[in-house]
């Protein structure tokens, strides 16, 4: 098997005395999308800051193409960075914004102009070169960062919440433009954002990061249906979790008491020990179409009707703790204060790690 083209081995990195990387190692493949995905203060930034070369870990190290990078300035390891807020020189044209890198690197006018025309033709952009960067939309500024990233030709391409400032409609578009940039131009993306529905619409490779860790990794497919983590499962979309101590295994099954009665579930754990069970909001069933695991009956205290489904919180009558996260069909009738059955599949119940 190939070597990964970044390769991070247990970095670790304070501010002061406060830690915000504990131990992160993470391999990342040439042309894939990598989304760190997590909360503020989980430390995805800072990783990120550490690949570009930006912060030096306070332990660990960063190889990039297998060349030790960890110390290695921004300006001399094989990556470039797109920031949130663009940082484009007001002063200067499109054309030359986008051939500033080229420029650092003393490549003559003319091959900078006509890479910079090709980098700018790439994000849909030809017809800007000219224009200064206060003439253009927010969307077509952020493709202009993108395109002076693109054109110095990076090994990793890092993105720190590039859609963040953008309202919700150009942000979908923008994630559509940069996963086909992404596909086109085959170099490795690397994107911190806290949302995870953006994460899910761009990503190959998710990593969830939490207090400094991460969580969980693997294709968002994965990560969504059968997440690690109770956190990974709380994090990356909604779920209801069922907490509960094994009552018994035998014969590759045991059996879970929670506060809604015992669930049997394939697999073995000691006798006594605390578990967390995750049931996604689209697999819980409503009403008498039972599925084979009952959860008991629940008094509905909201809906919400969000176009394609309306998303249920319920309240178990068994166990007061417990919030019923639903995604029901648009045509349900359910409205607040109906008490509900509710059900699930066995195969559709997570067993998550702490």
């Amino acid at each position: 098997m190939s070597a990964p083209l970044v390769d991070i081995r247990n970095v670790s990195h304070r501010f002061g005395q406060h830690p915000v990387l504990k131990n992160v190692s993470l391999a990342i493949e040439p042309g894939s999308y990598t989304i760190l995905l997590g909360p503020s203060g989980s430390g995805k930034t800072t990783l990120l800051s550490i690949l570009g070369g930006f912060v030096t870990p306070s332990e660990g190290k960063v190889f990039i193409r297998g060349q030790d990078c960890t110390s290695v300035p921004p300006a001399k390891r094989p990556t470039t960075t797109v920031f949130q807020d663009y940082a484009l020189f007001p002063h200067m044209s499109v054309g030359g914004n986008v051939g500033f890198g080229l420029r650092m690197q003393g490549v003559d006018g003319a091959t900078r102009a006509a890479k910079a025309r090709e980098a700018l033709s790439l994000v849909g952009l030809a017809a800007a070169f000219d224009k200064k960067p206060h003439q253009l939309s927010g969307g077509q500024r952020q493709r202009v960062a993108l395109a002076r990233a693109l054109v110095i030709e990076p090994a990793v391409l890092l993105l720190d919440e590039p859609l963040g400032a953008l309202d919700l409609k150009l942000r979908r578009q923008m994630q559509d433009e940069l996963k086909a940039i992404q596909k086109r131009v085959g170099t490795a993306f690397v994107h911190v954002t806290h949302d995870q529905e953006e994460a899910m619409a761009l990503a190959d490779h998710c990593v969830v990061m939490s207090d400094g860790r991460i969580e969980d990794e693997g294709p968002p497919e994965r990560v969504y249906a059968r997440p690690a983590t109770r956190f990974s499962a709380t994090f990356m979309g909604e779920s209801t979790i069922l907490a509960g101590k094994v009552d018994e295994s035998r014969d590759g099954r045991m059996t879970i008491v929670t506060g809604i009665g015992p669930i049997s579930l394939p697999g073995a754990s000691p006798k006594g020990a605390s578990v967390a069970l995750g049931i996604r909001p689209e697999h819980l069933v409503l009403g008498d179409a039972k599925a084979d695991v009952t959860l008991g009956t629940a008094r509905v205290g909201d809906v919400v009707f969000q176009g394609s489904f309306k998303r249920v919180l319920a309240a178990s009558t068994q166990d007061p703790e417990l919030q019923f996260i639903v995604k029901a069909p648009a045509s349900a009738t359910v409205q607040a204060g109906d008490s509900i059955a509710i059900s699930c599949k066995a195969a559709d119940i997570i067993l998550l790690a702490e």
